[in-house]
């Protein structure tokens, strides 16, 4: 592993994502990364992603569940909602 490497797995676990400007900063001071490096950052980051996005709460849940009622199918706003509620019962 290189020393960018470490660096810039260290601060994908301090701020949860990473910029083009860390990425930057991090390989002219410690050098390149190596293609696997890459991928790993991206795949790691691309996890942390999704995690955050399938995080639904139970008022969430319970607020989409009443726009469905409500909203006309189809509609953005039912769209949304069905997708919120979708998340919630697969265990997000």
């Amino acid at each position: 592993m290189t020393a960018a490497f470490d660096q810039l797995k260290d601060l994908l676990a301090k701020q949860g994502k990473l910029t083009d400007e860390d990425i930057e900063q991090a390989v002219a001071a410690q050098g390149t990364l190596t293609d696997e490096e890459r991928l790993w950052l991206s795949a790691e980051q691309f996890k942390l992603e999704r995690a955050d996005d399938a995080k639904v709460t139970m008022e969430e849940y319970l607020e989409a569940s009443n726009i469905l009622d409500t909203a006309a199918e189809g509609s953005v706003e039912y769209n949304k909602a069905l997708k919120i509620v979708e998340a919630f019962e697969s265990g997000g």
